[in-house]
């Protein structure tokens, strides 16, 4: 795809511009719920003249399709709210730089609310090719005009609270099915901003969020639907004066607590990690654990076994110390990683419940652990009792079990999921997932990671991501940072293997080691910047 810039539109006031939603930002990148977003929208409107942030949205849509749409026609799609008159407003812009544009309003104009039917009268006023589509067969595929380089996503805003139905449910579905790039304002028509539900929804190439970055751009749906994010504050203070509801996930949040390496320190210095589970025909899950733990800076590595006899040595790394799960000197460990391929036979309970009487380290429970403490009120009341740092990393799934609802209860609002299970459990939770989900009990901000991609769609890389959180809490980090640094680095390490064409099919579990290890290395070099 090429893309041109216009240069008779170029921004004026830097609250004009946009920026790009990045994994690696240098400072938190804030998230903000529908009803934190109103708030801020009315105070704005409260002290600017009717119009203006509309006109600044479009403003800013108009300089971000100048940069980043292709080269020809571009066909605005325009609905019956705010969010078409934003997209009214960019395409006169656009059409008075010079820009063959056309826009087709999805709703009556007489029915238009006061700041879009003011961008309708401006854009008539400016001899933009415009047609009302208010009334459509929706028998027919949409005929889309010859040579239209790109579809821009106007029709349904930050407002919608239930699935699109009717004649937006044929438009999200002709979009979908166009063949053209489609660029969204302010997010993927469909797609619910609070929670990433977007069913259905549009599947754009690129979304300009206003104001700020919404949540469901960047979980369940919204990863699929948004693609890249860039963020339009449109002159307003950024990031605004609300306090977030959550935050995306990256260095910024982590990197003052990673372990630091020193020329006098040894393999003592960096813990020792016992990674607890492989019952008969899964003794392969914790050793996935195990070597990506090494691979993350662990200073030594056991791996205590339930099936017997437990391995001998593990041939690709002899590296790791192996062992019958009650030979293991929990007294000399860091931390511990429990569940990885553990089952949930009698001894595994027997197991799990010995080890919960036995420590007080810092635990990651993941896995079949969790569907023990799910099923067992003794474990769970165990757990409570220890008074000791955990973190549990379930799947929808296993979340679930946890707090005893259906998996679509969990789906339906993944952040109040997370948080929910996190006060439950008072422990840090990750919610697996498209966009996980990181929460702490004190009811913080939770964050939602930004990397990963289809790769981590296989077996074992869930045991590679417990390793490696086990790894940074064995070198001292606190949970929650080594949640939020685990899950970044586990995500990042799919995406270099993707940008590098390996993947995203056919990615196993034991190929993120390499690229883990480079990105978390990159991390303390730059920390000691």
């Amino acid at each position: 795809m090429t893309t041109s810039a216009s240069p008779a539109i170029a921004p004026t006031d830097p609250g004009e511009g946009w920026l790009a939603l990045d994994a690696a930002a240098p400072e938190p990148v804030p998230l903000y719920g529908v009803a934190a977003i109103r708030r801020i929208e009315h105070a704005a409107l409260a002290q600017l003249p009717a119009f203006t942030l509309m006109s600044r949205a479009g403003t800013a849509a108009a300089h971000w399709l100048a940069r980043h749409a292709p080269d020809g026609p571009l066909l605005f799609l325009a609905g019956p709210g705010n969010n078409g008159g934003d997209a009214l407003v960019a395409a006169t812009q656009l059409h008075r730089a010079g820009r063959p544009v056309q826009v087709w309003l999805a709703a009556d104009p007489r029915r238009l609310p006061a700041d879009a039917a003011t961008a309708w009268q401006q854009a008539q006023a400016a001899g933009v090719p415009l047609t009302v589509m208010a009334d459509v067969d929706t028998s027919q595929d949409a005929p889309w005009p010859a040579g239209t380089a790109a579809l821009i996503d106007g029709l349904l805003g930050i407002g919608l609270n239930r699935a699109a139905d009717g004649a937006m449910a044929w438009w999200i579905a002709q979009l979908n099915r166009a063949g053209l790039p489609v660029f969204a304002l302010d997010i993927p028509s469909g797609l619910h901003a609070d929670t990433g539900a977007g069913t259905p929804a549009v599947r754009a190439h690129r979304t300009l969020s206003f104001i700020a970055a919404k949540p469901g751009l960047l979980t369940l749906d919204g990863r699929d639907c948004a693609g890249a994010v860039d963020i339009a504050p449109i002159g307003l203070d950024y990031p605004p004066h609300e306090i977030p509801q959550g935050l995306v996930n990256g260095p910024a949040l982590f990197s003052a607590a990673l372990p630091r390496r020193h020329h006098g320190s040894h393999k003592g210095t960096h813990g020792s990690l016992a990674i607890i589970g492989g019952n008969l025909g899964m003794t392969g899950a914790p050793l996935l654990g195990a070597r990506a733990a090494q691979w993350l800076g662990a200073g030594k590595v056991h791996v205590g076994f339930l099936a017997q006899p437990a391995p001998l040595f593990d041939p690709l790394h002899p590296e790791l110390m192996l062992h019958a799960v009650d030979a293991l000197a929990l007294a000399s460990m860091s931390a511990l990683v429990i569940g990885p391929g553990m089952g949930t036979d009698a001894n595994a309970r027997q197991q799990f419940a010995r080890l919960l009487q036995a420590t007080t380290l810092p635990l990651v429970l993941d896995a079949d652990a969790l569907n023990l403490l799910a099923s067992d009120p003794s474990l769970a009341g165990a757990l409570a009792t220890r008074g000791a740092a955990t973190v549990m990393t379930p799947h929808p799934l296993e979340a679930a079990r946890l707090m005893g609802v259906p998996v679509a209860e969990i789906q339906r609002d993944r952040p109040a999921a997370a948080a929910a299970l996190a006060a439950q459990w008072q422990a840090v939770v990750v919610l697996k997932g498209s966009g996980s989900v990181i929460a702490a009990p004190d009811g913080s901000p939770w964050t939602l990671n930004p990397t990963g991609n289809a790769a981590l769609a296989s077996a074992g890389t869930g045991d590679v991501l417990a390793g490696m959180l086990g790894a940074l809490m064995a070198q001292g980090m606190a949970p929650l940072a080594a949640a939020q640094a685990a899950v970044w680095i586990h995500g990042r390490a799919a995406d270099v293997l993707v940008a590098q064409g390996t993947g995203p099919a056919g990615v196993t579990a034991s190929e993120l080691y390499a690229p883990a290890r480079g990105i978390f290395n990159q991390l303390l070099g730059a920390a000691r910047t």
